[in-house]
């Protein structure tokens, strides 16, 4: 098994074929054989959580058996020739799966895999279906755990996604090793909070946690690679 993050860029007078995307590349990803999940997305504006869309910036995770699929995917299919036709920019990064608990939209996309012993860079995420009685709170403590995430020891990056702007979200997260994941997750007094929060509110009607091994990336947002240096 092999997952595939694509984050594509549009430039703004392509707009509409960006929307139109959304729509029109599930039917062909229906039918990739080889594809056990998809998700096709936007994302929020400041690289984390964010009410406010980015109107230029999607993004598409799938889940491959394996990398010569997703390699004949990206030379093949047409939401790669929809991307070199209607894109500025496109990156994609390749992650084998380490451990994963919870379902998205009912499945359990990942598997169940258990792989402890790797040392190195490690792609984290955490995807939720908000209840619609406790967006208020969510909201208005996301901010402030993005803020705390981005300058944490060991962060290299992050971004927002997710199927809509407010029910629906997920942020994937790139730290130098599984020591930089710890000491933010559990040993922030802040997120700490946060967590207790979600579970004692019930903020959250579906869950789901990943951790990655990054094992190549390639392609530029906003002109480089966000993992430059960290991957192959």
């Amino acid at each position: 098994m092999i997952v595939s993050l694509t984050l594509v860029r549009y430039p703004k007078y392509n707009i509409p074929f960006a929307l139109m995307a959304m729509g029109i590349l599930r039917l062909p990803m229906f039918f990739q054989r080889k594809c056990s999940f998809f998700k096709l997305m936007g994302t929020g504006k400041n690289g984390t959580f964010d009410l406010h869309p980015d109107w230029q910036q999607w993004a598409m995770l799938a889940v491959w058996a394996d990398e010569e699929s997703f390699s004949h995917f990206s030379q093949k299919s047409f939401a790669a020739k929809w991307w070199k036709i209607f894109a500025a920019e496109k990156w994609t990064v390749l992650l084998q799966p380490m451990q994963s608990h919870g379902k998205w939209t009912g499945k359990e996309p990942f598997e169940n895999p258990q792989k402890t012993d790797y040392q190195g860079v490690v792609a984290v995420l955490t995807r939720a279906t908000l209840n619609l009685n406790r967006l208020k709170p969510f909201w208005q403590n996301a901010a402030k755990i993005a803020k705390i995430m981005t300058s944490a020891p060991g962060y290299l990056t992050s971004f927002g996604v997710g199927e809509d702007p407010f029910m629906h979200q997920a942020t994937i997260s790139f730290w130098q090793d599984m020591e930089a994941v710890k000491d933010f997750a559990y040993r922030s007094p802040e997120h700490v909070e946060v967590i207790k929060k979600t579970r004692s509110e019930n903020w959250y009607s579906e869950e789901l946690f990943a951790r990655f091994i990054p094992v190549k990336s390639w392609g530029t947002l906003h002109g480089k690679n966000p993992l430059e240096g960290f991957t192959d």
